[in-house]
């Protein structure tokens, strides 16, 4: 009986396993992906927008699920502000705002905004300096009343100035040890000259030097109602949150207009290494200015970067990346500023592939410009950069930050809506034209940090004017 069982399991056996083989060729096929479906739009939530008496622009957008609010008021002053013999002071007023106001000292500041579910940031750009809460459902309006208090009535307290500078310097020193900060410090040099953009981190001796007065100074003359501009974004109650701000910011003074400084970089090419002796890397920085964010041709030339350099599928992280391994993590960008922009490439190369790995990004460079993208090719960056866009909107302190460039760059309501829609009109023709029109290796600045004993050679081809 036993055996009878023994052979009937192996017959079964035997029967599975040649049904099995019959079938493998069909699941060791390639299985072709669907057809991914048209890219879609993003949809702008409706948003309320005014202005109070005293100039301060506000934007109130419901959106999302989630029972939290996102409060951020936007002044444009930044760095651009300073004037040259004040570098550094926009960032220490920024990190002096979190140290309390007239009535809240910095403990009682960092309790209030605890029991909110959030803590104060105050980030400092070139051209911004934002104060941001995250807050609650329920404590928006509260929020709305501490953003006010804090940059309305600062402490600006002498007792904490030398402790933030001496953080201040922590953080020079630390920059000045980077060899990417190297290289953007020399690159933005190179490029804006005296321009405040071309100074990208202040000296320790520019720190030393500041005081208090210098900060207060900054402060009256770069705050005020006509220069700010406060969103709320999320879960709330609008009602309260109206009545909040009309309490809190009616009686902000207006304060200075805003200062225009636009720069005029111009193109050329130049060469510049920084030594760093027995550096196993060379941090690579090259590029030129192109069209400012409200070029129509700012969306189609973005695009462009991203099949070129930008992603991590493009052409030059391919070939140096990929393909080389000469470096791990390269990447093109579009570096702007208020009306302004540059295309860099950026990497960090192996010392012995520094020479090669120039030739590579500039090969790629001119292959786009002989020859434009397959039809393909293009499709695919175009559902990449319409994917991500709408992915990257899908909270409330990223729809902030678009509407905060899209005011601050003066693009239009539309801009938003018609990003989708205008990244895939572009076609290979229009990327092999931005190319020859923006992406002009002859006109580049490049920037070099490495060990020059080793480099120098694979330099030459590279030198003005070669």
């Amino acid at each position: 009986m036993k055996e009878i069982i023994v052979k009937k399991s192996l017959l079964t056996l035997l029967v599975l396993a040649v049904s099995l083989v019959a079938i493998a060729p069909a699941f060791g096929q390639k299985q072709t992906p669907p057809e991914g479906s048209a890219p879609k739009s993003f949809t702008v939530p409706a948003s309320d927008t005014y202005v109070l008496p005293s100039g301060l622009s506000v934007t109130l957008v419901p959106y999302g699920t989630i029972p939290k609010a996102a409060v951020s008021l936007a002044v444009e002053a930044g760095s651009l502000n300073e004037g040259k013999s004040h570098a550094g002071v926009a960032s220490l007023t920024g990190d002096l705002f979190r140290e309390g106001t007239a009535t809240l000292t910095s403990h009682q500041l960092a309790e209030a905004t605890a029991q909110m579910g959030t803590a104060l940031t105050v980030p400092v750009g070139e051209d911004q300096t934002k104060f941001e809460l995250d807050v609650l459902q329920e404590s928006a309006p509260d929020a709305v009343k501490i953003l006010a208090d804090v940059v309305e009535h600062p402490r600006f307290p002498e007792s904490e100035l030398a402790r933030l500078k001496n953080d201040a310097l922590r953080r020079i020193a630390l920059q000045w040890s980077q060899p990417q900060t190297i290289a953007d410090i020399r690159f933005r040099k190179l490029l804006y000259g005296e321009h405040p953009y071309g100074t990208v981190v202040p000296t320790e001796d520019d720190v030393k030097k500041l005081t208090l007065q210098d900060v207060k100074e900054y402060y009256s003359s770069n705050f005020g109602a006509q220069r700010s501009h406060l969103y709320v974004a999320g879960k709330f109650d609008k009602a309260a949150v109206k009545k909040a701000i009309a309490d809190s910011f009616s009686g902000w003074t207006k304060g200075p207009a805003r200062m225009e400084n636009v720069p005029s970089p111009t193109a050329h090419r130049v060469l510049d290494v920084t030594d760093r002796p027995d550096a196993p890397q060379s941090t690579l920085k090259l590029g030129l200015p192109v069209p400012a964010p409200t070029s129509p041709e700012a969306i189609p030339l973005g695009l462009t970067n991203a099949l070129l350099g930008g992603s991590f599928n493009s052409r030059i992280t391919s070939n140096i990346r990929e393909q080389k391994g000469y470096t791990y993590s390269p990447y093109s960008e579009i570096s702007r500023r208020y009306h302004d922009a540059y295309w860099a490439q950026n990497a960090d190369v192996t010392t012995q592939f520094t020479g090669a790995s120039l030739k590579e990004i500039f090969g790629e460079i001119d292959r786009l410009q002989k020859e434009a993208p397959s039809a393909p090719e293009l499709k695919g960056i175009q559902s990449y950069l319409s994917g991500i866009f709408v992915i990257q909107n899908s909270n409330r302190q990223a729809l902030i930050g678009q509407l905060q460039y899209v005011d601050f760059q003066g693009l239009g309501e539309d801009y938003l809506k018609n990003y989708v829609p205008r990244i895939n009109a572009v076609t290979p023709a229009d990327v092999q034209k931005l190319t020859r029109k923006y992406i002009r290796p002859e006109a580049m600045v490049i920037v070099v940090v490495g060990d020059k004993s080793k480099i120098s050679d694979q330099l030459t081809p590279f030198q003005t004017g070669k």
